[in-house]
This record gives structure tokens, C-alpha cells and sequence, in this order.
């Protein structure tokens, strides 16, 4: 099987744009891509497209082949934790292959009677209108709910009646980075939105000055109440909801993604109160999760890299008067829910989750331990402080999703819902080891391949990872992994440095000046794959998505010839232009500020995977992959990057393409027929390029 037809690739234009940063002079030669919309970047984008999918064609019939063993493996029912409003229970199905996932109803206790509530497959011919938010009033009377169109951050917000499955006539407009916090009485909601962007700019132009205000069903958006603006402060994001007793608004405000917020409050009834800037200085993570009266439960990292709850006393909130709930530990708190005078404290021990519960009036005193059935992740504990039960979800590589009931009070977990499957998970087998990285860090890996697989060096491999934003790489399910391991496949998930599985510290260490250490924890997983005898360069390829599409662009530019074929989704190719478009500017605080900085832009020019490409090196075969409407990380990112590289590429037998998705965004939302045809394309692009048997 031939890898490759020769590559007459697309003539892209090369200008002479030159930017002057810090004193050094930097050429962008295909800047004229940011303009995704002209009629030169169109034709470009056209003719990649005939390219990738020529090239794709050329081989056997592993692409068909590939395409209906994913649709045979996706097609089994999927249904989310169940949570109870009013007297009514809602959650989430999946029939199967659906494009999108359908929100039911029944009355608590009979689900027999389930109905549907919004089927947003039915407001589209080809799935590309999603349900990104939705949010029931605490009566479980209305229904509010965003949808987005072709993966845009954008989001329409309506009210649905859910006892007549009726839209009340309003539109609420240009809401972004938003939910919905119903007010206990349930006669109205607090939403974030930004002012309406320039006409024809909405996917570029950069977001600034979110407001918050306050709407009630069945009035017009113009009607609505400003609850919070700020316009000092250009850059402030805000996300406002309601205490579950009714006595408090409560707002955590963010600047930037880096990990950092403030909390402020005020009473809910008053209409003209002041807000109280309860942590304003932006030097750690607070979470509000509950209160009892005047005195807030809140998750930090102040003081605690691994975090810890305490209790803050409203009328005393100065740090020396905290009360310790759950004090910090050795394993990071990934996540709190408050029952009755209990907490429930999601722990990830090495990237894996532990479940214990504490009370809440005594300092760290442990009650249980929730048994979990295995090495996973554990997701929901969602409800409210007087619930006497509550669901959560157990998540493996190879489980794809088992839903357990907890009773809060007797602490026994039962079945609630388990997936009929079409593979057999005893067929495959998980484990971690740990890698030392070039510092000496040490570095966990999850590999997951088929049982009794031989390690003989020869096997093909596919490591992915992320490393950035505090993003947790905890086990999950994947039909995308698991037909690459039915092939015979090894998966290896890297857990890098810039997550945040080790607390803050962790996270710290990858981010800002020092990013390269992500890239370094990377190449030592590779470099180990193959010092173990699992792999070679040739059978290795690497993979990542977003923060995770730079890394590889980052890894591959650095060590070309330790890889056999690299594959950068939606990924932050163009690091000195990145905070120019859309939610970009909020990354400086991960990345650094390449105009502000002379240091930080220093430490980005050295690792842009767009400025370090040179000429005539030979990278390995390549598909990049991007969307049309990604309004999170702009597509000229991916233009710009495969234009440079199939310009740069010494090695015409190694393809550089790019893969661009009509009409969808980022990821959220995209339509399970979309996801379908990616993942056989990434797999049928990677058997070609490694030459998988």
C-alpha cells in the first residue's frame, strides 16, 4: 500500500508582512489567511479540501471499512444522570447514532411516562443546531435553553413550557461563556452577554465587556435587568447564581483562563444593594458551593495547592477567622457537593478519581468512602442540600458511561442505568506507569490496548495529551480509541504538566515561562514508548486537540524525527497573534503577553509552532484538522500553520493536509454524523501513515 501519491500542493500566496516585536523583526507571510472570509482564502480552503479528501481516497478500502465499525461501535443508547426538579425529573438519551442528545421529562418516580422535552435533532436536517445550555427553574415549571449553530460560542437563549412543551416568544441574543441561574421562586434567571459584535466579525472579533442581567419569562430581552457591568474593566467575565436558600446572589468573576477568580455577593432581594467584593485580588480559585445563612462553604486554593473547603463566616470573612471543612491532602479536591451536613469530596489520586464524604461541623472528619468499580472518573453528585438522593456516573477507558444512584443517607451506592455494548471491555486492559521527564518530573501515562497484546516494538501507537488551562486527563471512553485498539492499537494518554491533576502547583509548571516543560513531559512519554519496547518513531503517532493541537505542533516542530505522523486539532498554531482574536486575549494569563512582554514573548516565539518551522526539514506525515466556524480557536490559526508547513516539508513521501469541517465549531455540539466521518479520516490518514497492517 503506497503512503503517498506525489503532493502538488495548493499555491498559497507568501506576503511580506513583517511585525516588529521587542526589537526583533517577525514575518508572518500568510497573514492574509486571517481574513477567513476573502475570496483568495476560500479558494485555498477549496482546493485543500479536494486534496485531503483525494489523498484519502487513493488507498484501500480501510475508510469505509472504518466508518461503519465506528458507527456500529457508537450505536448504543446513551443516557446522562437524572436530576429531579419540582416534582419532575429531567436527563439526557441518545437513541444511538442521533445527531444530538434529547432532554426528557417524567414525573418523579414513573418512567414509564417519559416524554421529550427539546429534540434538538428536529431543528436542523443535518444536526448542526445543538443544545449548549439548558437550565430548569427550581418548580420544574419552564425550561430555559441555549442553542448554537455550526459549533459557534454563540448561543440563543428561549423559555420553554414544559408542561405544554411550549416557547414563550422571546429571543435572548449574543449570550457567550453563559448558563442560566434560575432565582428560587423560579420567576426569572441570571445570564451573562456580551454587547452585539460588528456585522460580519461575530466568529473574530475579540470579546470584551461582559455584562450580567437578570430576565423574566415571557418579557422581551430589551426589558431585561442589568445586574452587573463593569466598564473599567474590559476583560472581566461574570457568571452570577442564586444561594439555594433564596438569601444571597452569588457571582464569581473571572479574567482570563488562569485559573484565578473573584467572588463577589449581595442580597437577592434587593434590587439596589451593593455588591460585596468578598475576594477581589484574583490570587486564587474560589468556588462557592453552599451556604447555611451568613456562612459560605467555599473550595479554595489559597494556601492549599492541592485545595480545601472552608466555611467563611460573612460577618468575619478576614482568612484568620476560616473554619477548615476539609483541610488540604496529598490527592487534589477536584470537586465538592453539599448534602444535608455533609460534603461529598471528589479526590483524583495519579489522575484517577476516590470519592469520600465528610461532615461538614466537624474539621476533616471522614464518614465513608463511595466504593468505586474501578480505575475511572466519576462525574454529577449533583442536587439540592435537602435531597436524599443523588446520581453519578462512572467513566473508564473502557466503560463508557455506568450511572449510579447514591443514597445520602446510608451512603450505599446502587445501579441505575448501565449501556448495552457491542464489544466485550474484558478484551482490554488499562494500566498507568510513570515516565521521568527531563527535569526529573515524574509523569503519569494511562496505556489501554487489547488483552495480552505482544509489546515487540512494532506496535502502532497513539499518544495523546493536553497539558494547559488546569484541564484534568482523567480515564474516559472513547469509540474513537477503542477501534484504534481493535486494530491492534496501543492508546497512551499523557497526564503533562499545565493540568491541574497535581493541584496548582502542577498546573503552574506548565504554564507561561514555563510551557516547554509540557512539551518536554511529552517527548519523554514518547521517548520511553520506545525505550520500553512497545514502539519506534516510525509506528508513533501524537495527538491533541486545542491547547493539545499546539503541543503537537510545539513537539513535532522541536523533534521532528521522533515521530512517525502527528495529527493538531483546532490547536493555537500563531502564538504571538493568538490573543487578537475572539476569547484569545484571556489566554495571556496561561500563555504570557506577547506585545506586553518582551520576556514572555521571548519564551513564545521559541516555541510558536508557526514561527519554527524551517525550510527543508523533514517533518513526519501530518493532518492538521480545524472547523469552519471555530469562533474559540480562530481556523487561520490551522490555515497558517499547514500553508508554512507543506511549504516547508523536505520530505515529499510525508503528506502535510489539512482536514476543514463545514459548518462546525470548536467540538461542542458537533453532530455525531460529523464525529463519525473525523474519526474514520484521522484513522485511515494514521493506518497509511504508519503503515498498519
Amino acid at each position: 500500500m503506497p503512503l503517498a501519491f506525489a503532493v502538488d500542493y495548493p499555491k498559497a500566496r507568501v506576503s511580506d508582512v513583517v511585525d516588529e516585536l521587542h526589537g526583533e523583526k517577525v514575518a508572518d507571510p500568510y497573514r492574509w489567511m486571517e481574513d477567513i472570509d476573502s475570496e483568495e482564502t476560500r479558494q485555498w480552503v477549496e482546493q485543500q479540501a479536494a486534496l485531503t479528501s483525494d489523498w484519502l481516497a487513493d488507498g484501500d478500502d480501510s475508510r469505509e471499512e472504518l466508518r461503519e465499525r465506528v458507527r456500529e461501535l457508537w450505536d448504543y443508547e446513551k443516557v446522562s444522570a437524572p436530576r429531579t426538579k419540582g416534582e419532575r425529573t429531567f436527563y439526557y438519551r441518545n437513541s444511538g447514532l442521533q445527531n444530538q442528545s434529547v432532554l426528557f421529562w417524567h414525573p418523579e418516580g414513573e418512567k414509564e411516562k417519559a416524554k421529550v422535552l427539546i429534540d434538538p435533532n428536529a431543528l436542523s436536517e443535518d444536526g448542526t443546531v445543538a443544545l449548549s445550555g439548558a437550565s430548569v427553574s427550581d418548580d420544574g415549571k419552564w425550561l430555559a435553553y441555549g442553542l448554537s449553530k455550526a459549533g459557534s460560542d454563540w448561543q440563543e437563549w428561549r423559555i420553554r413550557d414544559v408542561a405544554t412543551g411550549e416557547d414563550l416568544p422571546e429571543v435572548l441574543k449574543w449570550v457567550k461563556f453563559s448558563g442560566a441561574s434560575w432565582s428560587p421562586d423560579s420567576e426569572g434567571f441570571c445570564y451573562s452577554r456580551y454587547d452585539e459584535p460588528t456585522e460580519g466579525d461575530e466568529l473574530s472579533e475579540a470579546n470584551y465587556f461582559q455584562k450580567v442581567y437578570y430576565h423574566r419569562p415571557g418579557t422581551e430581552q430589551s426589558e431585561d435587568r442589568m445586574l452587573y457591568q463593569r466598564p473599567d474593566q474590559k476583560e472581566w467575565g461574570f457568571n452570577a447564581g442564586f444561594s439555594e436558600d433564596g438569601h444571597w446572589l452569588v457571582m464569581t468573576v473571572w479574567k482570563g483562563a488562569g485559573g484565578k477568580n473573584g467572588l463577589f455577593y449581595r442580597p437577592a432581594d434587593g434590587d439596589d444593594a451593593e455588591w460585596v467584593e468578598l475576594f477581589n485580588h484574583f490570587d486564587s480559585d474560589y468556588t462557592f458551593l453552599g451556604n447555611d445563612e451568613g456562612v459560605f462553604y467555599i473550595w479554595t486554593d489559597r494556601d492549599a495547592a492541592n485545595g480545601q473547603v472552608v466555611a467563611v463566616d460573612l460577618d468575619r470573612p478576614e482568612k484568620n477567622f476560616w473554619r477548615t471543612v476539609v483541610g488540604e491532602a496529598r490527592h487534589r479536591i477536584a470537586s465538592v457537593s453539599l448534602f444535608g451536613n455533609e460534603a461529598i469530596v471528589e479526590y483524583l489520586e495519579d489522575a484517577r478519581s476516590r470519592v469520600a464524604v465528610y461532615d461538614l461541623n466537624k474539621t476533616s472528619q471522614r464518614i465513608r468512602e463511595v466504593d468505586l468499580p474501578g480505575m475511572g472518573s466519576v462525574g454529577g453528585f449533583g442536587g439540592y442540600r435537602t435531597d436524599r438522593e443523588t446520581f453519578y456516573t462512572f467513566t473508564g477507558f473502557t466503560d463508557p458511561g455506568t450511572v449510579y444512584r447514591y443514597d445520602t443517607g446510608s451512603g450505599e451506592s446502587s445501579l441505575y442505568w448501565r449501556p448495552e455494548l457491542k464489544f466485550d471491555p474484558a478484551d482490554f486492559e488499562t494500566r498507568q506507569e510513570f515516565v521521568t521527564s527531563k527535569d526529573g518530573t515524574r509523569v503519569p501515562v494511562f496505556l489501554v490496548h487489547r488483552k495480552g497484546l505482544e509489546m515487540d516494538g512494532e506496535r502502532p501507537v497513539y499518544q495523546y495529551g493536553y497539558g494547559g488551562f488546569s484541564i484534568d486527563m482523567t480515564p474516559g471512553f472513547s469509540v474513537s480509541n477503542l477501534v484504534w485498539m481493535e486494530r491492534g492499537g496501543v492508546y497512551a494518554q499523557a497526564v503533562l504538566r499545565g493540568g491541574s491533576e497535581y493541584g496548582r502547583n502542577w498546573h503552574d509548571a506548565g504554564k507561561r515561562e514555563h510551557k516547554q516543560n509540557v512539551f518536554d513531559d511529552f517527548i519523554a512519554v514518547s521517548e520511553w514508548l520506545i525505550e520500553q519496547g512497545i514502539t519506534r518513531s516510525e509506528k508513533l503517532a501524537i495527538g491533541g486537540g486545542s491547547n493539545g493541537g499546539l503541543l503537537v505542533g510545539a513537539c513535532m516542530t522541536q523533534r521532528p524525527e521522533l515521530f512517525g505522523a502527528c495529527v493538531p486539532a483546532v490547536g493555537v498554531m500563531d502564538m504571538l497573534r493568538f490573543h487578537k482574536f475572539t476569547i484569545g486575549w484571556a489566554w495571556q494569563e496561561e500563555y504570557g503577553y506577547p506585545e506586553k512582554s518582551a520576556d514572555d514573548f521571548r519564551v513564545l516565539r521559541a516555541y510558536s509552532p508557526y514561527h519554527n518551522l524551517k525550510e527543508g526539514v523533514c517533518y513526519p506525515p501530518t493532518l492538521v484538522t480545524t472547523a469552519d466556524h471555530d469562533d474559540r480557536v480562530f481556523p487561520a490559526h490551522s490555515f497558517k500553520f499547514a500553508a508554512a508547513l507543506q511549504a516547508a516539508q523536505g520530505c515529499n513521501e510525508n503528506p502535510v493536509l489539512i482536514r476543514i469541517e463545514q459548518k462546525a465549531g470548536h467540538g461542542a455540539g458537533k453532530p455525531t454524523s460529523k464525529i463519525i466521518d473525523e474519526i474514520a479520516d484521522k484513522w485511515a490518514f494514521l493506518i497509511r501513515a504508519l503503515k498498519v497492517e
